[in-house]
């Protein structure tokens, strides 16, 4: 991108914006100096007073960040497209997997069951069973 892309209404608007929020943010921080210079300024005036220019210095590295990014887009954008074909294959089946009862998955299980679960298996199965009646 180009002086002629930095000419752009949008890119001038953009340059508009940077530069009054830039001088807005030196004016402020001039101000927060005198402010803090009067008989009732106090050091948050002049903690102010270098804050603002460190905001005004943070708008042209994102004003140069912003030209980057559009740089970097434009030949993403204007690359011409290839298509590809679109190879379409059809997924294998999956097999079909046998119907269970709830509690047949027990007997399915490779780790033994010890005793405690076994019992509260039962009872869960009990309570199943009297919820289903």
């Amino acid at each position: 991108m180009g002086l002629r892309g930095l000419l752009a209404p949008r890119w001038l608007l953009v340059h508009l914006v940077a530069l009054a929020a830039m001088l807005t943010c030196f004016r402020l921080g001039v101000w927060q100096w005198d402010r803090s210079q009067e008989s009732s300024g106090t050091l948050q005036n002049l903690g102010y007073a270098l804050q603002w220019p460190l905001f005004g210095l943070f708008i042209p590295f994102m004003y140069w960040r912003m030209w980057q990014l559009e740089k970097d887009r434009r030949p993403a954008e204007d690359a011409p497209v290839q298509e590809v074909p679109a190879v379409v294959e059809e997924a294998p089946a999956a097999p079909a997997r046998p119907r269970r009862s709830p509690t047949e998955w027990r007997a399915a299980a490779s780790e033994p069951v010890d005793d405690a679960m076994a019992q509260y298996n039962s009872y869960l199965a009990a309570l199943s069973a009297r919820d289903g009646e």
